[in-house]
């Protein structure tokens, strides 16, 4: 981590000029068409492999079967529940009217995948872009199996990409290849514009994941008011990505640091000790922050890291999830 090129993610940037040399990964707006498919391929073979191993049944006992959908309406038959009653159907037909209403065979899923330049930073074998498409394509493997349909939202400081939620594995290929081409924006992540979105878009219940850094939530927490009564109607998850850098300042000496919002650049002494320790408190004041709004809102969370397996936090929450509703 010596290479003066190394940046880092501070509370209100990231780095775009990490070298291959401290293990980050090439801006995907950098990328080939034939290495973007390349890196897609591998994607879709280790999610494969995830979802035969461990997630397939997991996902099918906690979120499928949920809910309930109107089918029909039909002539009063007796035995009916009265409770079925269509009042204003029967009032205009002058004979009893009950609403039939099915068990929701399929689930929608909704990924909202955050493309702010922050996400381009990694100082491991992938970058946080990177990691998030790998989550996204282990979850939309996932729906395939179970013939659920996947949908994307792409945003940055502006709305990107919006793909309808769709099946079948080729919804699943462009799904992926979109979320590790898409040019990266410039300035902070509008959340508050995706959630809205969604919100107005959303006819049916959905599963929505909102997948991004949350570099600077300590420091926006507007946007929490949308995030609210999204989620009384949706399932609604917060899916964070960090890298290790971001939280542990490595002793390296002096290292040139770029703030991806305004270009400037600085040098840290990263072996000054209190500089790690205020780097490292910045690292739980965000954390923190994230954990507050999570739970004003009401909704669950997953944390990845670029240093782990990105299939062993989503197996622990899809576990907590069934424990909690009582299906072990």
């Amino acid at each position: 981590m010596a290479d003066t090129q190394t940046t880092p993610q501070t509370a209100r940037s990231a780095a775009t000029q990490s070298t291959r040399a401290a293990g980050s990964s090439a801006p995907a707006d950098t990328l080939g068409a034939n290495d973007l498919m390349a890196r897609v391929r591998r994607i879709q073979i280790r999610t494969h492999r995830l979802v035969d191993d461990a997630l397939a049944g997991a996902y099918h006992s906690t979120f499928r079967g949920s809910g309930i959908e109107f089918d029909e309406v039909r002539p009063y038959e007796a035995g009916d529940d009265v409770r079925t009653i269509d009042w204003k159907r029967t009032a205009r037909e002058e004979q009893p009217f009950v609403k039939k209403y099915v068990e929701e065979r399929e689930l929608s899923v909704e990924l909202c995948v955050d493309t702010s330049r922050s996400m381009d930073f990694g100082t491991r074998d992938a970058s946080k872009r990177e990691l998030a498409a790998q989550f996204c394509a282990l979850i939309a493997f996932v729906a395939q199996r179970h013939q659920d349909r996947v949908g994307l939202r792409l945003f940055g400081s502006e709305m990107g990409l919006h793909l309808v939620a769709a099946k079948g594995g080729g919804a699943v290929s462009r799904l992926v290849r979109e979320v590790i081409a898409a040019e990266p924006t410039d300035g902070r992540a509008d959340y508050a514009h995706v959630l809205e979105q969604a919100r107005r878009t959303l006819r049916r219940r959905s599963f929505l994941l909102l997948v991004s850094d949350f570099a600077d939530v300590h420091e926006r927490r507007e946007w929490s008011d949308r995030l609210v009564p999204l989620a009384r109607r949706h399932d609604v998850v917060l899916v964070r990505v960090v890298d290790p850098f971001e939280e542990e300042l490595p002793d390296a000496g002096v290292v040139l640091f770029s703030d991806v919002e305004s270009g400037e650049l600085r040098e840290v002494d990263t072996g000054s000790k209190p500089v790690r320790e205020a780097w490292a408190d910045a690292a739980r004041r965000r954390k923190a922050a994230f954990d507050e709004l999570r739970l004003r809102a009401g909704v669950d969370a997953i944390e990845l890291s670029t240093a782990r397996d990105v299939a062993a936090p989503v197996i622990q929450f899809f576990k907590q999830r069934r424990r909690r509703r009582g299906n072990r």
